[in-house]
């Protein structure tokens, strides 16, 4: 992952730039990435040729008192059992292979990004689900989110002509938060992108996002294939509709996720010990399912999320066209001891991400924003700065001009802490304290911070040169003007598991 923006060193970047860097973990067996499974029909591929933010920890002294959480009101037995009546949400909202389970545990179903989706389950308040993940660990279905894979000869220069990242220099089994960028610069989406073979590289956008990113990847493949005069076998893409995604979060992730690995005795090369899978990194492990003493095809497991937390991404695959079985499986067999693991919604999700200082699309970022505005200049890899990046990757003029001279932007990405009362939520304007009629930026994401013991957080866009930390500005919330001050992000430090330095 490429340094920092203007010297600062985000946790985030370091944390991904230190395992990128590391030498390589020890020989281990090479899996072909799915070669069972084929694309659905309506997957789009590619023979003919048709799932963060200045992350700089800063101590905030606000302790939150030690929760009691209640024992959890969701058995093992209970979860495997389907309600004989589901709580259906409207007929045209697409559910994930996860979906009866949820009914099953009683959560609370709500539409996002075109799924019905869990926001919060009975045994826990979005509150408790929000330090529960801080304290232990916690399990999210994140389904909807779309996954892909690109490869062939091709695959790594196409992906540096529409992302700013030096993903030449990503090493297998290494992977980089990275951004599509329009012509102009502007963020279509924000995606991470894993090497998992010389030629081969998977990565996840965001559900929100999914017809224009399939729109866009599928143009600039095509354009990209014509302007070399090549074919189109030099880049295979593959949407893989059918898979399961978990998100394992928390303190306690690895050593339950350790405890289900599967450790083959007659072959010591592949590495199973997750003390050497370092944030940035993923690998291709089998679980053993407790309850069937059977073990789980090849899973490609991810160190990454989107909390802050520790914690890991479980890509998984569909059996006989179909993952719920297996994801079902999977997931019960994480949260089987509910004194350490319990599944949490969009809610905890949301608040969990906003104190860790990472954007939600079409919140926090959309077209018009370019990375060096939302704080995300470190996404472009030194190598692809200056005035003529090889390749050239979309909006690079605009972009490393931004980086060259940042006064050049209007607005920027910055964090607030604002004083009690309401939460300064999405549109709500932010103003020069000195004259608050004179609007100077607008709140893209708040919430009060339940690791903060309520205070209220937010994220949004600023008039530069009210962006410095510790700037005093106003927020106005229900008609009247609260104090706030710009803050770094995040809010709570990130507690990635990375190499040891």
């Amino acid at each position: 992952m490429p340094s920092s923006h203007r010297g600062l060193k985000p946790v985030l970047a370091a944390a991904f730039a230190q395992t990128n860097k590391a030498p390589s973990l020890r020989s281990r067996r090479e899996l072909s990435f799915l070669v069972t499974s084929s694309p659905s029909p309506s997957s789009p591929r590619h023979p003919v040729h048709r799932h963060p933010p200045e992350l700089i920890p800063i101590p905030i002294p606000i302790p939150h008192p030690k929760p009691t959480f209640p024992p959890s009101s969701v058995s093992h037995q209970q979860q495997r059992r389907h309600a004989s009546t589901k709580q259906e949400p409207e007929a045209d909202l697409k559910h994930t292979p996860l979906y009866d389970l949820h009914v099953s545990l009683g959560a609370k179903m709500v539409p996002y990004a075109a799924y019905a989706m869990p926001v919060t389950y009975p045994d826990l308040s979005h509150k408790d689900s929000h330090l529960w993940t801080r304290e232990h660990a916690s399990v999210f279905d994140v389904s909807h989110m779309v996954q892909h894979k690109l490869s062939g000869e091709l695959a790594e220069e196409f992906l540096m002509t529409v992302t700013p990242s030096a993903i030449n220099e990503l090493e297998k089994h290494r992977s980089s938060l990275s951004c599509f960028l329009t012509e102009e610069g502007g963020i279509v989406d924000d995606t991470v992108i894993s090497r998992i073979g010389k030629d081969s590289f998977y990565f996840v956008t965001n559900a929100g996002c999914r017809e224009k990113d399939i729109a866009f990847i599928d143009e600039h493949i095509s354009k990209f294939l014509k302007a070399k005069g090549e074919s189109a076998d030099k880049i295979n893409w593959h949407v893989l509709d059918h898979h399961a995604l978990l998100a394992l979060q928390g303190p306690e992730a690895a050593s339950v996720l350790q405890s289900l690995i599967f450790h083959d005795t007659e072959d010591e090369s592949l590495d199973t010990s997750l003390e050497t899978l370092y944030f940035g990194s993923s690998r291709w492990l089998q679980l053993t399912l407790p309850d069937s003493g059977m073990n789980t095809p090849s899973l490609l497991i991810s160190r990454t999320g989107y909390t802050g937390e520790d914690g890991f991404e479980i890509s998984i695959p569909p059996e006989n066209g179909n993952a719920a079985e297996l994801a079902t499986n999977i997931a019960q067999a994480l949260t089987a001891d509910n004194s350490k693991v319990r599944w949490a919604g969009l809610g905890a999700r949301d608040s969990l991400r906003l104190e860790a200082g990472m954007c939600l699309y079409g919140h926090d970022l959309n077209e018009k924003i370019t990375p060096p505005m939302a704080a995300l200049g470190w996404l472009v890899g030194k190598s692809r700065r200056g005035d003529n990046p090889t390749p050239a990757f979309n909006g690079h003029q605009i972009i490393n001009k931004q980086l060259a001279s940042p006064k050049t932007m209007t607005e920027r990405r910055v964090g607030l802490l604002i004083e009690k009362g309401p939460a300064a939520r999405e549109g709500a304007e932010i103003v020069d304290p000195g004259n608050e009629n004179q609007v100077i930026g607008h709140i893209t994401s708040g919430s009060p911070s339940p690791s903060l013991d309520g205070q209220n957080i937010a994220m949004g866009y600023i008039k530069n040169g009210f962006h410095k930390k510790g700037t005093s500005v106003g927020v106005r919330v229900r008609k009247n003007v609260r104090k706030a001050e710009v803050a770094k992000m995040p809010f709570v430090p990130n507690k990635f598991y990375t190499r040891p330095s």
